[in-house]
């Protein structure tokens, strides 16, 4: 049977109150050991007693767990603030990016020609025909494959027809023999 809940309240009784404080120190210190070990965890403790006493427990040393703490605490506090910027930031980036490719999609497009200079529009129409050139050349090659694998399908078929052939002549010779046996008898 387990142990029934206990009231977290302070002691009031300054003996007990020692003994329980000794008792979950020296706990409190097994597990953060423990968190250190199995966990590969950098761990800091730090406990003043009642009376003013200091306790505590690095897995590595205390002051590069302060520092770390110290610095883990600044960028957080940082962070915050400056992530909030720096999202903005990303997000009028994004937006540029945007309106950039919308107006670029809709000058191939033709929809909005007017404003650009003939060198502009010149520079355009090269780009399109290039852009034409290679859809070009991607369904030539599309069209050449396709020819190649019918044309190879056609010579798998012509062999196989060819194959049937010889084996319908055969056929047909042993029916003669056949008959010329059954004749004969």
């Amino acid at each position: 049977m387990g142990r029934g809940k206990i009231v977290i309240r302070r002691i009031d009784n300054s003996t007990s109150r020692q003994v329980t404080f000794s008792k979950r120190r020296n706990g409190l210190l097994k597990k953060a050991k423990e968190l250190a070990i199995l966990c590969d965890a950098e761990v800091g403790l730090v406990i003043f007693s009642g009376t003013g006493r200091l306790y505590d427990y690095s897995s590595t040393s205390m002051k590069s767990v302060f520092d770390r703490y110290k610095k883990a605490k600044g960028e957080s506090h940082m962070t915050t603030a400056s992530e909030a910027r720096i999202w903005q930031e990303e997000a009028a980036n994004l937006r540029q990016q945007l309106q950039n490719l919308q107006e670029n999609q809709r000058k191939l497009t033709g929809e909005e020609l007017s404003g650009l200079s003939v060198k502009d529009l010149q520079n355009l129409e090269n780009r399109l025909e290039m852009s034409l050139r290679g859809v070009r050349m991607k369904k030539e090659q599309i069209l050449k494959d396709e020819i190649q694998e019918l044309n190879r399908k056609g010579y798998l078929v012509h062999q196989e027809n060819l194959e049937l052939y010889k084996k319908l002549n055969l056929i047909q010779e042993n029916l003669e023999l056949y008959k010329k046996v059954l004749n004969k008898s």
